[in-house]
């Protein structure tokens, strides 16, 4: 049997038909393992209980537990199996991904698989489970290939090759010293283009960068990219490694943090997920809701401080929410452009100040053509649609286009300044959500346009 390869292949179906074909095991899993672990996973969901239980006997734990990175439920296909064969697929995970799996079980499956699994692999996942989840350790994984400095290239690759068996993260060799501390990193092509007697420290990088177990997580982002590496040692307070994490695990992170951020700009304590139940949701939900409504509240109290202006011009009510939604949309625009520009931690005081200014030039230009639109096609609504004098209209529009303008600069200048001041005080400025700098703002809008109202139309141009 060949497979045919064409520009759009759906390997999961391919391998759906292979495995409920009548091939023996031994041809079956020949060709299963001609197949990426993504693929086998994606086909993995569309088989049944007993066609996977089928195939954990073929292919055996060490592939299965590859497969399992890949499963987005990994502990709901292990629930198909007796704990002894769990414990052998877990045994056979990298430590971090063992820890992943072991914390979305029950905590009596949890306990009975770990009294199963073997000292090595039950000493890691305790070492990774004794971090908190924002610190370093918590996504380091103990699969990695460590060298002595003295070594030649020979010996180096000998102790390559006898670590290999397990570790399989092996286009980064750490260095150590005697004392068993971090010496260094050696890059497996440098070990393999190199003479076999060749001393190491020549082709050692003495610079190559780490982390610290106990670094926090979000605070090294932006370390973790500007060095580019495909991996890191992770090291403890003797200098002495105890993990790595690979490039997969900072895309993870990345996704998390950006999961996080987007949670928070739409007003939530935390990301939610299709499983949670309705009282998990509401958790999330309802603080900033709150917090919120007695904002709302504020903003309905100030508008009815006006409703003078509202009884002697009905009309300015009409447009009301395009002053708010231009404010809230200018807000919200700053916001995310300053949220963005806060991650360099290294940013200088006369840079915020620049930015402050930008965002505030931006505001102006924008609301300069938005209301020069705004005030000719209301004036020309006023005048025909209402039925009133073009003076009128146009003196309704002209307040309208200055509420605007004003709108405008005064909500970049919240958007820029309020997530600016959250990171000054050390709390993560997308806290300084899209509702909150959108409720700020229709503050600002409310106190502008019936304010401007107030004292153009009323005082100024008496058009009552």
């Amino acid at each position: 049997m060949e497979k045919q390869i064409s520009n759009e292949h759906n390997y999961a179906e391919e391998l759906v038909s292979l495995i409920r074909s009548n091939l023996e095991e031994s041809r079956l899993k020949e060709y299963i393992e001609d197949y990426h672990e993504n693929d086998i996973a994606d086909a993995f969901e569309m088989l049944t209980e007993e066609e996977r239980v089928r195939l954990y006997k073929i292919l055996g734990p060490e592939k299965i537990s590859e497969i399992y990175v890949y499963l987005e439920d990994a502990e709901e296909y292990l629930k198909e199996l007796d704990i002894k064969n769990a414990a052998k697929i877990i045994e056979n995970m990298d430590s971090d991904d063992a820890v992943d799996v072991l914390e979305e079980m029950d905590d009596e499956v949890q306990e009975q698989i770990s009294k199963l699994l073997d000292e090595e692999t039950s000493a890691d996942i305790q070492l990774i489970q004794s971090y908190d989840d924002d610190e370093i350790g918590s996504i380091m994984t103990t699969n990695f290939i460590v060298i002595q400095k003295d070594m030649s290239v020979k010996a180096a690759m000998k102790a390559l090759v006898a670590q290999a068996e397990k570790n399989d993260n092996i286009s980064t060799l750490y260095v150590c010293d005697s004392d068993n501390k971090y010496y260094g990193a050696l890059d497996l092509k440098d070990l393999i283009t190199a003479r076999e007697y060749t001393e190491l420290e020549p082709l050692m990088s003495t610079s190559y960068p780490y982390l610290m177990d106990h670094d926090i997580i979000s605070e090294n982002i932006d370390r973790i990219m500007d060095y580019a590496e495909d991996s890191f040692p992770v090291l403890n307070d003797k200098m002495e490694i105890l993990g790595i994490i690979t490039a997969q695990d900072i895309a993870e992170v990345l996704d998390e943090e950006l999961g996080d951020d987007y949670a928070k700009l739409a007003g939530l304590t935390a990301e939610e997920d299709l499983d949670e139940t309705l009282l998990q949701s509401m958790k999330k939900r309802m603080p900033w809701l709150i917090i919120l409504l007695f904002l709302g509240i504020g903003v309905s109290g100030v508008v009815g401080m006006f409703e003078n202006v509202v009884a002697q011009i009905a009309l300015v009510v009409c447009f009301q929410s395009l002053i708010l939604d231009m404010a809230g949309n200018v807000g919200t625009q700053s916001l995310a452009v300053t949220i963005r520009v806060l991650m360099d931690e290294n940013l200088k005081p006369a840079q915020k100040l620049m930015l402050v200014f930008k965002e505030i030039r931006i505001g102006f230009c924008n609301g300069l053509l938005i209301s020069s639109i705004a005030f000719l096609f209301i004036g020309i609504y006023i005048g025909i649609f209402k039925s009133n004098s073009w003076s009128y209209a146009f003196s309704v529009s002209g307040c309208v286009g200055i509420s605007l303008v004003m709108a405008m600069v005064i909500s970049s200048l919240v958007g820029t300044v309020v997530p600016m001041f959250f990171h000054k005080i050390k709390i993560d400025p997308a806290v300084a959500s899209g509702p909150l700098i959108t409720t700020v703002n229709d503050l600002v809008a409310v106190i502008t346009y019936y304010g401007l109202s107030w004292l153009l139309l009323i005082n100024i141009a008496h058009v009552v």
